[in-house]
């Protein structure tokens, strides 16, 4: 059973096939890059469900392709770090990125993110052929969010790029207005459960879609911080 497309990016022969030969065992389509020309190539030909992207790449470093990445394919986007190196970790994810795993990283945790982020990238429903789509748009601050093609729009109704993990952050928010909900919870409600509730990460990403979606994001009003206890969506009236 095919899982889904995975291209690694890596500069290391060795990491590109020993990660190639392990996602194919587990039944993804593998294929490799070795930076950035190698990886556009790859993309030309049909994109991934997941980009395995290394952050120390020569020439074109994995926060640039990253960037590129975002703004041009809907894919998930796994950054991979040196042990320690958290500031590349943030920076990735505030440009983008799904996730991310640490080197020396253990098979079986990198092959749960693949897992986790795939699964959100290839869920949304599908609209039968020849159907025309329902429309299933929400306002969400200044924007709306199409739940059925998990797609942000802003006010002049231009698409606003979010990552799947955004989307599925927003969609929590929606379903769930004027309720706190802590770190942990929203961690459930995004199937991400290999995080830890007190990671940054949750909240780096509710950084980033209040940019996207709030008139001030200095002062939110759609996705309010209930300190000590979580977040809250309050509609607007």
């Amino acid at each position: 059973m095919n899982s889904g497309r995975v291209l690694i990016v890596d500069d290391d022969r060795e990491i590109r096939e020993m990660l190639a030969e392990y996602l194919a065992s587990h039944g993804f389509q593998a294929e490799t890059a070795e930076g950035g020309a190698a990886m556009r190539a790859a993309l030309g030909r049909g994109a991934p469900d997941v980009v395995l992207l290394d952050v120390r790449l020569p020439g074109e470093d994995g926060l640039t392709l990253a960037r590129f990445l975002r703004e041009r394919y809907e894919v998930g986007i796994i950054m991979v770090t040196a042990a320690g190196e958290v500031v590349d970790r943030i920076v990735g994810l505030e440009m983008g990125a799904d996730d991310y795993v640490a080197k020396p990283f253990d098979l079986r945790e990198l092959l749960a993110r693949v897992k986790s982020v795939a699964r959100r990238v290839q869920g949304g429903p599908r609209t039968p052929a020849g159907a025309p789509a329902a429309p299933q748009r929400v306002p969400i601050g200044r924007c709306r969010l199409d739940l059925g093609s998990r797609q942000l729009f802003g006010q002049d109704g231009a698409e606003v790029p979010i990552t799947a993990m955004e989307f599925d952050l927003l969609k929590a928010f929606v379903d769930h207005p004027n309720q706190v909900l802590s770190r942990d919870r929203l961690l459930t409600l995004t199937r991400n459960r290999e995080w830890e509730p007190f990671d940054r990460s949750i909240d780096i990403r509710i950084t980033r879609v209040r940019r996207k979606i709030e008139e001030d994001p200095d002062n939110p009003r759609a996705i309010r911080t209930v300190r000590g206890a979580g977040y809250m969506y309050v509609p607007a009236d």
